[in-house]
């Protein structure tokens, strides 16, 4: 009898571990630490395969973590006696509805519903819960099933959390706030509602009632891991160090993965805690082989950039190159190769080739203005005046910060380029916008005599009557002489060798001089052009 006794004693120690393990296992689906809870309801599955709610359990954990496959199997693996159990039937339908077999799904649904004369909250929301979660799930059906559930039980928290969450699948916000407000009447403690009420708030962008509703959450329960991923979240960008504590509380309370470790290492750089971001990635990288990201590279790099050990930084960022697809390398991956070159002695025309290959992907119009100027200042000190042009030329269009110096050497370089056609539209823009300035007529009416250095056009001609104009307004500009000089001379020799006209270019010969006496070819040209005058008088 002692015997017989025992083992009755040990079927019942054994049931109430496993019930112990399945409310482990809700506790953390709550908590959504997917992987304990497809751990604990495994165990409790192996220990009691007839257990339809672990069984149920297990399908969900797996399901949350879009692992369909795992939960058929678990499905298929059930005792035949189990198919029967309306929640056998709720997990079938939601692994059916998680791979958009709706109708198929109903069916099934329909079974359970059935059998349980629509009054068990338990099968009630799980196919409730099924169609908010699904993409193709039906969350007007999802609200009757959840209210059929409240009328039998009234004062649970975690219905009308479900409740709010179908509401916001059908972007119903109001009725969602009500519901979630309505949770954390019934218990003050659900961080759940709190957390859906914070979301609501993200989803609008309200940063001070979000944060409110994620630090309310964990008021009411320190444990909850999701609210303090959203703080984390929040504080990544605006405060690092701060982020830095959230997330190292994030991982104390939720379950390891290779995305936490990860943004761990990102977290250790932002905080410029170098030397561990670099420990970190290198950790994943020893732990992951071939499947680790190759972004770790980039990490490792800018972390040695910012502890100014550029040769790393180098060679870590070339390894990001090589083991990176093309498709996940971007512009600004190849602006900081280039700083790298850049920051190391005799390396410029490297820097110079990545960051013309990353400049035009730059979305910050200020970063990418500030590359086209570098690029255009190398090119210059590498007398590539063509190159330097076409770069200028992208620092001045459009950019509000460009000014009339900008201008001017953009239009030189091209006259450097020998691309004088380019030169003279530069130079007439320069007109345009600085009408008063000398510098746009005298270079307009240079890269025009160059585009006619016969003088068969006369291009430079109206070009340099107007630089005329211009000077002989302002006598003391620091260029009149000079320029006024060479324009009355060009227009002097045009008047000679293609018109004809030695009058009028005796005329501006006599201008020269007006200007400058000393002028020896002013002298000697009106000696010769009046007695070409002269001569052609006698005849």
């Amino acid at each position: 009898m002692k015997t017989v006794l025992f083992f009755f004693s040990s079927i019942s120690v054994s049931l109430a571990a496993v019930a112990q393990s399945v409310e482990q296992g809700k506790q953390q689906l709550y908590y959504e630490r997917y992987q304990s809870a497809e751990q604990t309801f495994r165990q409790a599955v192996q220990q009691n395969p007839s257990d339809a709610e672990a069984l149920y359990g297990l399908v969900q954990a797996n399901l949350l973590q879009n692992k369909s496959e795992a939960a058929m199997t678990a499905l298929s693996n059930a005792p035949g006696s189990l198919k029967e159990e309306p929640l056998y039937q709720v997990a079938s339908g939601a692994v059916l509805l998680q791979q958009g077999k709706a109708t198929e799904a109903a069916a099934v649904f329909e079974k359970a519903l059935s059998e349980t004369k629509e009054k068990n909250p338990a099968v009630l929301s799980a196919i409730a819960e099924a169609h908010i979660r699904s993409t193709v799930g039906d969350a007007n059906y999802a609200v009757t099933l959840l209210n059929k559930a409240i009328k039998r039980e009234k004062h649970d928290a975690a219905l009308y959390t479900l409740l709010g969450d179908a509401y916001r699948k059908l972007h119903n916000g109001t009725e969602a706030y009500k519901a979630y407000q309505k949770a954390i009447e019934e218990n003050g403690q659900y961080a759940a509602a709190y957390h859906r009420l914070g979301n609501i708030f993200l989803s609008q962008k309200n940063v001070p009632l979000y944060t409110e509703y994620f630090t309310k959450a964990i008021n009411a329960d320190a444990a909850y891991a999701p609210s303090i991923y959203r703080l984390y979240a929040h504080e990544f960008y605006r405060d690092p160090a701060k982020a830095l504590a959230y997330y190292q509380e994030y991982l104390s309370k939720s379950d390891r993965s290779e995305k936490a470790l990860y943004e761990l290492a990102d977290l250790f750089y932002l905080t410029k805690k170098y030397d561990s971001a670099i420990q970190k990635a290198n950790e994943i990288l020893s732990n992951e082989g071939t499947k680790a990201q190759p972004r770790l590279y980039k990490l490792i790099a800018y972390s040695f950039a910012g502890k100014a050990d550029t040769a790393s930084a180098l060679t870590s960022m070339q390894t990001y190159f090589d083991k990176g697809a093309d498709s996940t390398i971007i512009g600004r991956d190849y602006l900081t190769m280039g700083d790298f070159y850049a920051a190391s002695k005799g390396k410029d025309s490297l820097a110079m080739v990545y960051y013309a290959k990353g400049v035009d992907d730059e979305k910050d119009s200020i970063v990418r203005y500030a590359y086209y100027k570098k690029l255009a200042g190398y090119a210059g000190e590498n007398k590539d005046y063509a190159a330097q042009a076409k770069w200028l030329e992208k620092y001045y269009t459009g950019n509000s910060k460009a000014n009339n110096l900008d201008l001017f050497t953009w239009g030189l370089a091209h006259i450097r380029a020998e691309q004088y056609s380019a030169a003279d539209s530069v130079f007439s823009t320069y007109v345009a916008k600085y009408p008063d300035q000398s510098y746009g007529y005298y270079w307009q009416a240079k890269s025009k005599a160059l585009q006619d250095s016969g003088m068969k056009e006369g291009l430079a001609v109206p070009a340099y009557e107007k630089l005329v104009a211009i000077l002989e307004k302002d006598s003391t500009d620091a260029n009149y002489k000079r320029w006024i000089v060479e324009a009355y001379g060009y227009l002097a020799a045009y008047k000679t060798n293609t018109e004809k006209n030695y009058g009028e270019a005796v005329d501006y010969f006599e201008k020269v001089l007006a200007v400058d006496p000393s002028n020896a070819d002013a002298k000697k040209y009106i000696t010769l052009l009046e007695k070409n005058i002269a001569d052609k008088g006698s005849k």
